[in-house]
């Protein structure tokens, strides 16, 4: 009805089922103690099948051609975001913090420079613009920010926790090798054979798991492992085999377990404890990761031969925060380098920012939604300079 995305109502959701509440009273109803870490365990299953689905979207080749923009763009949505955030983590510490600085300012630079490369997905579906060059354009830039922003939360983990686990990051490269040349001729040899149901969801579903253990154990988040299995297994078939192993994956992972991860979540937010001072801060914190993400996203575009309409619509997109933003948000919560209210401070950041995606991208295409609007917008310089936003011929919207 609202014309947002429904990763937006999830997280409302969540937040409205959390000590928001009632003082949490509908939560500890619906939830009891004791249930707790199952749903937490179900909510972390989600998101692992979330970033493998998201992973399966990846096809070879979908960043080069035209799409020379790509790394001005992903640069540019990284550097002025991290630098806010880190001026921002120098002028904004929680009291008591007993970790290093230099992990926390990381941290905080990290938190402010995140796509939500899922939720961006999803909103890129609803507007049936995931086929277009646009789609692939932002989707592909999001991911190259993703896998940094992974990386220096690996490293913000490591200063904040000593660095015992740094050691283990130089399994990465290894692990990354074993995917794309002994994981992928396998899964090839089953594609070959054509879709075959749950024998193909048993032995994804556990590579996926057995993925995401691997880098948690190198100190990584575990959904980067989940993204890279998905890239992995990508490659191997055709489209029709990757088709049949989304379908059977989307109903569980995104329609059933990922409303979980949100309640989960919500359940340590507390709106009503922020005082008049603090919503002032939230204010101005979602404000400036607003202005860092846009406006270097714009400017990447734009030297990437972008023309201005389309380097709004990118810088656009690449705000979107939500469940990105959450998992990371949800680490420095369990590494105690953000408290209470700083915690729900930044998730309204986030919520704010994935809601605002929606209205503005029309705001920038006009109120058609679909993909035809792209017609309308044309490169700045010659064709192959730039992205063509209109939908390629043979593609569907």
């Amino acid at each position: 009805r609202l014309g947002q995305p429904a990763v937006v109502g999830e997280i409302a959701a969540g937040l409205l089922l959390g000590p928001t509440v009632a003082h949490g009273a509908v939560a500890s109803a619906l939830f009891p103690t004791a249930t707790r870490p199952l749903l937490a365990g179900f909510a972390d299953l989600g998101v692992a099948l979330l970033m493998f689905a998201v992973g399966l979207e990846f096809e070879p080749g979908v960043a080069r051609g035209p799409n020379r923009g790509i790394l001005s763009t992903a640069v540019g949505s990284l550097a002025l975001p991290l630098a806010a955030g880190a001026v921002l983590g120098l002028l904004w510490r929680p009291g008591g913090s007993a970790t290093s600085q230099a992990g926390y300012v990381l941290f905080m630079a990290v938190a402010m420079s995140v796509t939500a490369f899922p939720v961006l997905v999803r909103i890129l579906e609803d507007r049936e613009l995931i086929r277009t060059p646009l789609g692939r354009f932002t989707v592909t830039s999001a991911a190259a920010c993703d896998v940094v922003g992974w990386l220096l939360l690996a490293l913000a983990i490591f200063l904040a926790a000593g660095g015992h686990a740094l050691a283990r990051l130089a399994g990465l490269p290894v692990f990354v090798l074993v995917l794309f040349t002994v994981v992928r001729p396998l899964f090839r040899r089953l594609a070959a054979r054509g879709h075959s149901g749950e024998a193909d969801l048993v032995l994804v579903v556990g590579g996926v798991l057995g993925s995401c253990a691997a880098t948690e154990w190198m100190g990584l988040h575990f959904i980067f492992g989940a993204f890279l299995f998905g890239m992995a297994v990508a490659g191997s078939g055709g489209p029709s085999w990757a088709a049949g192993l989304h379908r059977d994956i989307e109903p569980v992972g995104v329609r059933l377990l990922m409303p979980v991860y949100f309640v989960v979540a919500g359940w340590q937010v507390n709106l009503p404890g922020l005082s008049a001072r603090d919503w002032l801060v939230a204010a101005a914190v979602t404000a400036t990761a607003v202005a860092a993400k846009f406006t270097g996203s714009f400017a990447g575009a734009r030297l990437g031969g972008l023309d201005a309409r389309q380097s709004c619509a990118v810088g656009v997109l690449m705000n979107t925060r939500g469940l990105t933003e959450l998992v990371v948000l949800t680490t420095g919560r369990q590494l105690g380098l953000l408290d209470g209210r700083h915690y729900t401070i930044l998730v309204v950041m986030a919520l704010v920012t994935t809601a605002v995606t929606g209205p503005a991208l029309t705001r920038v295409a006009g109120r058609t939604t679909t993909a035809a609007v792209w017609h309308r917008i044309r490169p700045a310089r010659e064709p192959n300079s730039a992205v063509d936003l209109a939908p390629q011929p043979g593609t569907t919207a």
